[in-house]
Parts: C-alpha cells; structure tokens; sequence
C-alpha cells in the first residue's frame, strides 16, 4: 500500500473559552484563565517532543481549534506559531486556519494572527438572530459578528470560513432562511453549516432528558438542509462535503486530510492523531496534560493499530462524507484491493436501498444517502 508521501497536516487545540455553549460537548474549559501561561509551555514543550520523530515531513496546514483560541491573548497563538516553524518543515504551509468566536476578537489580534502567517479565519455565527444567539449560549451578537467580520477583512484575510447552523429548538425555517440570506451577502468564501446534533452530558442534553427542551421535526431539519444546497449553490458554493460550501478554490485543505485519511498530529490536550498506522489522543484534562509534559513525558492515551482492514473501512467511510465520493481507482492504488470484492456485500445492499450510486468512477451518497448518512457509514463500521 502507497501512502501520500511524507506530507502532515498538524492540529492544536487551546481548550480555552470565555463561557461552555449549551450545546457544547468539546474539550473545552471556561473560566480556567490562570492556565494558560502553564498550557502554552506544555505545548511548547509537547511539540519539542516530535521534533526528531518529523524530521522529513513537509507540514501543509496547521488547524487551531477550541474552545475558542481567539479568548487568549494574541501572543500565545504568535509564538506557538513560531516555535513550530522553528521545529518543523512549514515552507510548504500553505493554510494556517484559527477559529475564532465573536466577542473575543480586535482588529489588533487579527492583525497579528496576519504577520504570524495566518491566512484562514474560521468565525462562529451560528445564527443571525439574537435570542437563538442566547438561547445557544452564545456570547456575541449578531452586530458584534459583523463588526469581527469586518475587521477580518480589513486586516486582509480573504479566506474567511462561517460557521452556522440549523435545526436550533426555537428556530424556523424563516429563521434559517435569514441566515443563509444575509450571512451568504457578507460572501464569505466558505461557509460550514450543521445541524445540531444534542450531545449526552452537555446542558441541552440534559434538558432533552427532562423534557424541557423540544428538538426541531426531522422533516424541517431536512428541508432546511435541502434549501442550504439550493441556496448556496445558486450563489456560486460549491457543496463538496455533507456540511461545507466552499467558493473555487477556496475547500478547507485541512479537512480533506481528515476525509481523504491522510496522516496528521494532534497537539494540546484531548488533541486527536493519525500516524504511522496508529490512531491515539492526548489526555484531556488541562492539569494532568501540564503536568504530564511537565515531567518530560507524553500526553499520548489510547494508542490504537489501525489493520489494514480498517484502513480499507475508514477510508471508503470518511470518503463518503465528500460529495464527489470515493474515487473507485483511488482506492485501488491505496490498498491493491478492488473496492467492490471487499465491500460487495455492503454496496449491494446499499446500492439496492437507494443510499449510494456508482458514477463516473466514483461510489457517492445518493440524495437519500445525505439524509441518512449515518445508515451508510455504519456499515463500514
């Protein structure tokens, strides 16, 4: 089996955030400020760990997530930025992206994100209306979004991705349509939108249980999903993966390391890798990941050796989230395998029941498979 050559994507997560959105379910930490001179040393010193074991790859993006990484100080971000670039190959870099969330934004801190090689901006709308806003949990208004959004393009950044999403308890499909409408007239060149998923152990999910919150009507969900491809795609978005649209050019390259399985780091507490046939993650909490990198060891848990049998299942999974699919030939140059001897019995069923089509190449959800993804990715399980 080849593999894409000697090529990584890094992700580092800052688990800091000013305050837990109810429908969270991250690894994120509100009101723990006092940790994060201590955490941004442990990164520093969990990078320094890979140092020899990366020499030879060529890093392509770098991923800063949360939490919400725009809540500390501009600094930080500058100078783990710099250290990597100290410690690894990042001539090749050519997507940087931090996500950041209105109401923890300056002009001043993007214009920093800017000199440190920062290129893509990631902001968290979630919706145009206020009191979905508060309902949610979120601590920025709409007008305080737009004002962010306007500083992001007044420092130059015009890669900038928004993220929203449907299927709020409380919101209607005008709601929605308001959205899409006014968030798409700012002409964002990427736009991610989900439906919400109420995860067990966040505040909404505990509510769910007792009865006190009521989840929007699968038939709306879906129509909102339906009129989000309709409406950006006459826009001019492209629809490259069940929830992301993207202008030419302009996919986040980051995540197509995820969907293509491609090799890629964690770094940061709870951070998530793929490398060298193993999946593992760093340990969650904040002062046992300090702690552990403190005393000149690992944060890695977990470590799983991925067969090449679940390579073959990850891969043909992960493929399917992309609107294109899985490319037939692909597959075969990964694996020597022909996908349709090893999962013949999983496409046939598939096939028969309307969920996946065969096409120029390529094996891709159906309309009705966007519906009921989870129907198909769980066979290749």
């Amino acid at each position: 089996m080849t593999k894409t050559g000697r090529r990584l994507g890094i992700y580092i997560h800052i688990p800091f955030c000013k305050a837990k959105c109810l429908y969270c379910d991250f690894n994120s930490f509100p009101c723990r400020d006092d940790f994060i001179p201590a955490y941004f040393n442990a990164l520093k010193r969990e990078i320094a760990l890979y140092a020899e074991r990366l020499k030879g790859y060529s890093i392509e993006t770098v991923f800063i997530g949360g939490g919400t990484p725009s809540f500390v100080d501009a600094h930080n971000i500058y100078e783990i930025i710099e250290f990597m670039k100290n410690t690894f190959e990042m001539e090749n870099c050519y997507e940087i992206t931090i996500e950041t969330n209105p109401g923890t934004l300056s002009f001043d801190k993007l214009m920093a994100y800017r000199t440190v090689g920062i290129n893509r901006i990631s902001i968290g709308l979630q919706a145009w209306q206020n009191r979905l806003l508060s309902q949610l949990g979120r601590i920025h208004t709409v007008e305080e979004f737009i004002e962010n959004y306007n500083f992001a393009q007044k420092a130059g950044f015009d890669n900038i991705n928004v993220d929203l999403i449907f299927g709020i308890p409380g919101q209607t499909f005008c709601d929605w349509m308001e959205t899409l409408e006014y968030t798409a007239s700012l002409k964002p060149a990427h736009l991610s939108c989900y439906s919400l998923i109420i995860e067990e152990g966040t505040v909404y999910g505990t509510r769910l249980k007792k009865g006190e919150l009521v989840p929007v009507d699968d038939e709306v969900d879906r129509k909102m999903y339906w009129h989000t491809i309709d409406k950006l795609g006459s826009l001019g978005y492209e629809h490259y993966e069940i929830s992301n649209f993207a202008k030419e050019g302009f996919k986040c390259a980051h995540n197509m390391i995820y969907w293509k399985e491609r090799e890629y780091i964690g770094f940061g507490a709870g951070a998530h890798s793929y490398f060298k046939g193993q999946r593992f993650n760093n340990v969650y909490d904040i002062e046992e990941y300090i702690g552990i990198l403190n005393r000149g060891c690992s944060p890695v848990e977990n470590p799983l050796h991925i067969t090449k049998e679940d390579e073959m299942s990850e891969f043909v999974m992960l493929g399917l989230r992309l609107i294109e699919g899985v490319r037939v030939k692909e597959f075969g140059e990964m694996f020597d395998r022909d996908i349709f001897e090893v999962f013949r019995r999983q496409i046939e069923s598939l096939l028969q029941r309307g969920l996946i089509e065969v096409s120029n190449g390529f094996i891709k959800l159906t309309k009705l498979g966007l519906d009921l993804a989870n129907q198909v990715f769980v066979e290749f399980v």
